[in-house]
């Protein structure tokens, strides 16, 4: 029996359009930006914004002391595809961890959708395929640290 995939969800109203918040999760310095959470800066080294396109991230832990990275002891790489990309609403891309634990290697499905709110948009991304080695707890905690980031950047 093949194990059940398990879903992670989050969600944050920011104050800009849709339009906006889509152009700033496709745009490679945006992403350095305000993806990485808390803890971790980011570096993309190539970028194909189109679907079947996408991107290499490779993310550094600040503190490599207290670092615990799942490719390398300080760092984590991922390897992205854009699955689907509709302006201003949806933003569906497969990350492959490169990893040498199977715990924590793996394609992981995130799907980012935008909902315009009297507030501006609702940002609720929603994540399947977790590599079971990502405790809920540590993934809720990125996840509202990459959706803080996200608003700080769009509303600056």
């Amino acid at each position: 029996m093949e194990p059940q995939q398990r879903t992670d969800r989050a969600s944050r109203t920011v104050r800009a359009r849709a339009e906006h918040v889509y152009a700033v999760m496709t745009d490679p310095r945006a992403l350095e930006a305000w993806l990485p959470p808390e803890g971790m800066t980011g570096r993309i080294e190539r970028f194909d914004p189109r679907p079947g396109g996408g991107y290499r991230m490779v993310l550094t832990y600040t503190d490599p002391a207290s670092a615990q990275g799942k490719t390398t002891g300080s760092s984590d790489v991922a390897e992205v595809e854009f699955a689907e990309l509709v302006p201003g609403e949806r933003i569906v891309q497969r990350g492959v961890f490169d990893s040498p634990d199977p715990e924590f290697a793996g394609t992981m499905t995130m799907t980012w959708q935008l909902t315009e709110v009297p507030e501006g948009t609702l940002v609720t991304v929603e994540a399947t395929g977790v590599p079971p080695g990502i405790s809920p707890a540590d993934h809720e905690e990125g996840l509202a640290s990459s959706l803080a980031n996200l608003a700080a950047y769009v509303e600056q």
